[in-house]
C-alpha cells in the first residue's frame, strides 16, 4: 500500500513537472507560429495519440452522450483558446501559472451557480487568501492589470466551467475517448478559427517542429496518460494536492529557461495562493478523502 501510494505520487510529480515544461513548449513554439496554428496542430496531434489507446467499446457509451461531450469540449477550447494567447503575450510564465491554478478555487463558485453545490466552509476561508495573493502577484505596479493577467483569469473562470461540467454531465465516459473528443474539438476549433484569420508560416524549421511535437506527444499525451495512471492509484484528493505544484514548477521552470524573476510581492502573493490552494484541499480531503470529483 505504501508502495502504490509513493509510486502515485511520484507519478503525479513527474506529471506536473512535464506540465511545467509545457508552458516553455508552448512559448518557444509560437516564437514562430501563430497561437491558433500552433494550438491546433498540438492538440489534433494529441487526440490522434490518445485514440490509439481506446476500446471500441467506449466509443458505443461515448456515442449515447455525444452532445454532451462536445458542449464540454466546448468549454475546454475556450479555455484554451484564451490560455494559449495569454502565454503568446505574457512577460511571466510563472505569474501567469499562478493565476491560472485559481480555476481550483473557482471551481466551488462555479459549482454553486450551475449546480447550487454550496461551498464548504473551507473555501470561505481560502479565498480572502487567494484575492489577496492575486492582488500581489498582479498589481504590484499600480491598480492596472495586464491584458495577459485578464486572459488567464478568464482562462482560469473557463477552466472551472469545464471541470463542474465534465465532473456533473459526462463522469460515466471512460476517460481516454472522452479526453481525445474534448482535444479534437480544441484542435478544430482552433484550426477554424486560424484558417480564417491567421497567416501560416511557410515552412517551419526543426527547432519548431520539436517544441511542438513536444507539447502534443510530451506535454499533452504521455502528461495525460502519467495523470490518469497516478490518480487509479490514489485517491483525488491526494492528487489534487500534489498537482497544486504545478505553478510553482513552471516558475522554476520559467526562471531555469528564460531569467524571469519576480519581486517580493509578487513572491509572498504566489505564497498566498498556494497556502489558499494547500488549506483548500486538505480540508476537502479531510471531509471526504475518497472524493474524486470539486
Amino acid at each position: 500500500m505504501i508502495l502504490s501510494q509513493r509510486k502515485a505520487e511520484g507519478l503525479l510529480v513527474l506529471t506536473t513537472l512535464i506540465a511545467a515544461c509545457g508552458w516553455v513548449f508552448s512559448r518557444e513554439a509560437l516564437s514562430a507560429m501563430p497561437p491558433m496554428a500552433f494550438l491546433s496542430g498540438r492538440f489534433l496531434l494529441a487526440s490522434m495519440a490518445l485514440l490509439g489507446f481506446c476500446r471500441r467499446r467506449d466509443f458505443r457509451i461515448l456515442a449515447g452522450s455525444l452532445d454532451k461531450v462536445l458542449i464540454s469540449g466546448g468549454w475546454q477550447a475556450c479555455n484554451m483558446l484564451l490560455w494559449i494567447y495569454a502565454v503568446a503575450i505574457t512577460p511571466s510564465l510563472g505569474e501567469g501559472a499562478f493565476i491560472m491554478s485559481l480555476s481550483m478555487l473557482f471551481v466551488p463558485l462555479v459549482a454553486w451557480a450551475m449546480l447550487r453545490a454550496r461551498p464548504i466552509r473551507a473555501f470561505w476561508a481560502s479565498l480572502p487568501l487567494a484575492v489577496i495573493g492575486l492582488g500581489l502577484l498582479t498589481l504590484h505596479t499600480g491598480l492596472t492589470w495586464d491584458v495577459s493577467q485578464i486572459l488567464f483569469l478568464a482562462a482560469a473562470l473557463f477552466q472551472a466551467i469545464y471541470f463542474c461540467y465534465n465532473s456533473h454531465y459526462v463522469r460515466s465516459i471512460a476517460p481516454l475517448p472522452l479526453a481525445s473528443i474534448q482535444l479534437a474539438c480544441t484542435g478544430l476549433a482552433s484550426l477554424a478559427l486560424s484558417a480564417c484569420f491567421e497567416t501560416w508560416p511557410k515552412q517551419l524549421d526543426i527547432a519548431t517542429w520539436g517544441w511542438l511535437l513536444g507539447s502534443a506527444f510530451i506535454a499533452t499525451s504521455l502528461r495525460f496518460w502519467l495523470q490518469l495512471s497516478g490518480q487509479s492509484i490514489t485517491s483525488a484528493a491526494n492528487a489534487a494536492l500534489v498537482m497544486v505544484l504545478e505553478p510553482l514548477f513552471t516558475f522554476i521552470v520559467s526562471a531555469s529557461f528564460y531569467g524571469e524573476s519576480m519581486r517580493s510581492p509578487q513572491l509572498l502573493g504566489c505564497g498566498l495562493i498556494l497556502l489558499a490552494l494547500f488549506y483548500y484541499r486538505w480540508r476537502l480531503s479531510r471531509l471526504n478523502p475518497d472524493s474524486r470529483r470539486r
